[in-house]
């Protein structure tokens, strides 16, 4: 399918879920809430996991050789301890809801959609030293930029809740979920997963190497104009340092850059259960850059990769260099100070989508509810190429090191 065609399809699809998404957050909380919301989870885990997992191709074949298992100078060892730490910390029935052998489809099921009914042990069951635990396994994991991003994510799905009449059933700052996939180790591959409205961090480890796709980021409303975490914002360069980038371009380069000059709803089409997107190359080539304009355009992607910790956010920003040449940059919407935008990164070994979505949870507080609004961002950063969650890194693992079927 040609790319114009299949955002098209994308977009579609997205309308659907997005209307989907209007009619439960219209509902209020009834008796039959818990049930309802966890048929309509069981429909989307159905449908989402019909096929294995394959990843992210441009034309339905993995490209070979892109990763492999090595060293990166980079310790996981805080990683490791603060994950032993966590799980010491839960009760014993907590841990076992907590924990998953690494293989185990659990990794796949995310969604960013506050009706999904998660597994694991969330912020709202712990105690206060399990909170701590658990931010701690953050910490150990992401920047400090990350962990802050992540935080601020959290407190403004409180800020969501306040504006909907103070509806702490389906919002809050503690209604995120961790779980840890396989034993935390120095060998063996293992990792843990945060999922939540608007969070979502999947993070993979094998001795010292990390992949964290995919990940997902946003939130509505992304400026907390008030209440208890007045003040809270957040992607402001994400989004600034995007339209400042399209604005860069020469007239030929924006040509090649620009599908559409019109965004009439959501664009992004690496979301919830679209492990196996075959989505082809579009927009400008990085080849096409000028050396200023490569360095801006690796500055931005750095500045989703950046979430990472720092040594194996520098790991990763190396493998983006290399497949530089290979990148396109494709953009959607207007580039006016005050436009609604999607922008998309594509390379073999990172795929980064932005995207200004319509109005959902406080579509009751804006004036035009039926086009994409700042206040309501979404960001997927993907693995392409059958390493997100780090399954080619597994793959290659159990290819020399054969594991017994469900072995943790």
């Amino acid at each position: 399918m040609k790319p114009r065609l299949l955002l098209l399809a994308g977009f579609s699809f997205l309308l659907g879920f997005a209307l989907l998404d209007t009619t439960v957050y219209s509902q209020a909380p009834t008796e039959g809430r818990v049930e309802r919301y966890r048929k309509m989870s069981r429909q989307w885990e159905q449908k989402g996991l019909a096929e294995p997992f394959k990843g992210f191709t441009t034309n339905g074949s993995i490209e070979p050789g892109l990763f492999s298992i090595r060293s990166t100078g980079v310790s996981t060892e805080p990683t490791r301890k603060a994950a032993s730490a966590f799980l010491s910390a839960l009760t014993p029935e907590q841990r076992t809801k907590a924990s998953f052998s690494i293989n185990d489809d659990e990794w796949r099921k995310w969604m960013n959609q506050h009706f999904y009914v998660r597994q694991g042990v969330s912020f709202d069951e712990m105690n206060p030293k399990q909170r701590d635990a658990a931010i701690g396994l953050m910490r150990a994991s992401l920047s400090a930029k990350g962990l802050q991003l992540t935080r601020d994510i959290m407190h403004l799905n409180e800020t969501l809740g306040e504006l909907n009449n103070n509806n702490f059933d389906d919002y809050g700052e503690g209604k995120y979920w961790i779980t840890v996939m396989g034993q935390p180790n120095a060998k063996e591959p293992w990792g843990w997963q945060l999922d939540g409205h608007h969070a979502i961090i999947n993070y993979f480890v094998l001795g010292d190497q990390v992949v964290m796709t995919p990940l997902f980021v946003g939130s509505e409303p992304v400026i907390a104009n008030s209440g208890k975490y007045k003040g809270t914002r957040i992607l402001q360069d994400e989004q600034a340092n995007g339209l400042a980038f399209v604005n860069s371009l020469d007239q030929s380069q924006r040509a090649k850059a620009v599908l559409n000059v019109s965004k009439t709803g959501n664009n992004n089409l690496g979301e919830a259960f679209k492990d196996n997107v075959v989505l082809d190359y579009a927009g400008l080539p990085a080849s096409d850059l000028n050396p200023t304009q490569q360095k801006h355009l690796t500055e931005l992607i750095s500045l989703y990769v950046s979430n990472m910790d720092d040594g194996h956010a520098r790991v990763k920003m190396d493998e983006v260099r290399k497949h530089l040449a290979a990148t396109r940059f494709a953009w959607i919407g207007g580039s006016a100070p005050d436009s609604t935008f999607y922008y998309r990164i594509h390379s073999p070994v990172i795929l980064i989508e932005f995207d200004h979505q319509l109005p959902v949870g406080i579509r009751h507080l804006v004036p035009n509810p039926k086009v994409p609004f700042r206040d309501h961002i979404h960001i997927v950063v993907r693995t392409p190429n059958g390493n997100d969650y780090g399954k080619d890194l597994l793959r290659q693992h159990y290819e020399k090191h054969p594991h017994p079927t469900g072995a943790e």
